[in-house]
Formats: C-alpha cells, structure tokens, sequence
C-alpha cells in the first residue's frame, strides 16, 4: 500500500479489498484451547455475517494507508467513535502525509489535538511518525515486530496496523475485543474475568480466519461496541447466542453489579492534577507563552503563592512527556509550548 506523498485510498461503499467485508470466510480454522473447532466455525460465521449487515461506515475504513490508520487507531484510544471522526478528518487535511506531521512544530501539533483529550498521545504520534521517517526512510515496517518497536507503539496498536493497514492475520486485542472473546470462549466476565489476559491474548491469534484479519477484527470490536457492550448486551437478539459461554448467566451477572457502579474504578476527576494538567495545556494553546504565575492564576482560579510548588511540579512532569517547556527569565519561570 503506496503511503507517504500519496493520496488516501477512498473505495466507495463497502471495503472489497482482500480482508473486506463483502465476502463470506469458508476457508480452514485453527481451533484454539478454549473451544472445539465446531464452535470457532460456527463463531467465525455468525459474527462476520454480523458485522456485513451491521457496520458503521468510518472513514478509517476506507483507506489501507498505514499513516491513516495509526491516527484514527491513536484518537480512539480512550475516545468514543463519534467524537474522533470530525478530529481524523481535520487532522489529516492539516497533515495529509506522515512526513507532514514529522516536520511540524510539536507546538502545531499539540494544537491541532485540542479537544481529544489525553495530549500525551498527540506527542506521542508525531514521535512514531519521525522514528518511521528516520529509521525507514519514511516507509512504514510491516511486521507486528517491526510495529512494535517503534516508540509510542503496543502490542494493540502494532496488531491493528498489521490487520488494518496491511491485511495480516494478525490477533491482538482491546477493550471490547477482550470482552467478546472472554464471554463467547470462557464465559461471563464480570465482577472479575476467568481468563487471564495471555489466555485471552492467545485465544485472539489462534482465531482469526486465515485470510480475513481485516474483516475479523474489525468485526470484533464492532460487535463489542455495538451488541456486546459491558453493561447491555443486546443477547435476546445475538446471533451467537447458541454458542455464547456467557449466554445466559451473563444478564443475572449484570444486574447483580453495583447500581452506577463502573466496571474499571478511576480516580476522581475534579481538581485532580489530571484535570490541572489538562487545562494547562489548554491554556498554552491560547497563549503561547505564560509566566508561571500567570498560568497558575487561568489554571485554578484560587492559586496562590503557596501552589507555586506544585504548580512547577506539574509543568516539569508536562516538559517531560514532551508536552510543555520551562524556561527560566529572571525570578520567574515562562511556560510555553514545545
């Protein structure tokens, strides 16, 4: 797949591409510890014939450009499908190739991810793309191994390139592609899952349909996040219901949970240093560069000189991650963008 100084790939309607939607897998399995071969047969049907009647039609899919697939696969990491497709759009139209975004000012860089959240993954992504420049000569490396040594990339985000941008029977999981296969092979996962994450990390290789790593991981997590969701699983109408582990203990499990209670606990987000850290960001990109006083006083409106402390604390934890600079110009410290 042609990448950097090209343009995307734009295939209308549905992928047809090999690994694409439009065809039905018939071919041989390899059965995994968990279920006999029946049942990976069975599975590898029902849910690939779910995900061609039952896809959303993203913009990510409609391209193999490896550069392309890293951005979408980077914003949707801890950000909800529809909130990331206007951001992909506009980050690609800003740097179309991944030697754009190599060369811009990581300042420019920060900007443009204003809005998504988690701006440690805007430096991040642009720390890929250059290692790609400099150690490829701007070519992505196409192995999972390759993918995965270059900084900024895990185990998820190297499977996802190899399966998304270049078609390999790749097996990786994330949040919801975890979920599907524990409830479908080990059974119900909560309070607390069966199996441990290198079962469910094997289980994921062993059972992608030879020749449909696109199609099959994709229809993974799209199930996950459209009909087996974490807390209602639309299983009356489930297509793989007959051959569901979890099915029906699942419901009964569910409703015994806490009301309101979250699957993964997380710390308070209110005047936590998450929340701080965030809006020092924010308010560097309106202004590029702030005392640091002057930032303290936009950041909590009740800063004083006794915050001052952990104020610095934070913007040199931010120079770390790459996400600010601190200078220092007389008595006072200047905070700006990188």
């Amino acid at each position: 797949m042609p990448h950097d100084g090209t343009k995307h790939e734009r295939m209308s309607g549905r992928p047809s591409a090999p690994g694409g939607c439009g065809r039905s897998y018939t071919g041989p399995v390899i059965a995994p510890s968990a279920a006999p071969p029946e049942k990976i047969v069975a599975v590898h049907v029902g849910l690939l014939a779910w995900f061609q009647a039952n896809q959303r039609d993203l913009p990510w899919r409609h391209t193999r450009n490896p550069y392309a697939i890293l951005v979408s696969e980077v914003m949707l990491q801890q950000t909800q499908v529809d909130r990331v497709v206007p951001y992909y759009l506009g980050w690609l139209r800003a740097f179309p190739t991944i030697q754009a975004l190599a060369d811009a000012p990581t300042a420019e860089v920060i900007r443009r991810w204003s809005g998504l959240g988690y701006n440690r993954r805007a430096v991040n992504l642009q720390r890929t793309v250059r290692a790609v420049v400099d150690d490829y000569g701007g070519v992505f490396p196409r192995t999972v191994e390759q993918l995965r040594a270059l900084p900024g990339i895990g185990p998820y985000t190297s499977g996802a390139i190899a399966a998304f941008a270049f078609e390999q029977d790749a097996g990786f999981i994330d949040t919801n592609m975890r979920r599907v296969l524990h409830r479908l092979f080990f059974g119900v996962d909560v309070p607390s899952p069966v199996a441990t994450e290198r079962e469910l990390t094997a289980l994921a290789v062993e059972v992608v349909p030879p020749g449909e790593g696109w199609t099959w991981n994709q229809a993974l997590i799209e199930f996950g996040a459209l009909q087996c969701t974490a807390r209602r699983p639309a299983c009356v109408i489930c297509p793989l219901q007959r051959d569901c582990a979890a099915y029906p203990a699942i419901q009964t499990a569910i409703r015994g949970l806490p009301v309101g209670a979250r699957l993964k606990r997380e710390g308070t987000w209110e005047g936590s240093n998450r929340q701080a850290r965030g809006r020092i960001v924010d308010m560097l990109r309106q202004h590029p560069t702030l005392s640091l006083d002057d930032l303290g006083s936009r950041v909590r409106p009740e800063y004083g000189e006794s915050d001052r402390p952990w104020l610095y604390d934070l913007v040199r934890a931010l120079e770390r991650d790459g996400l600010t600079k601190v200078a220092e110009e007389g008595e006072t410290y200047v905070v700006t963008l990188p």
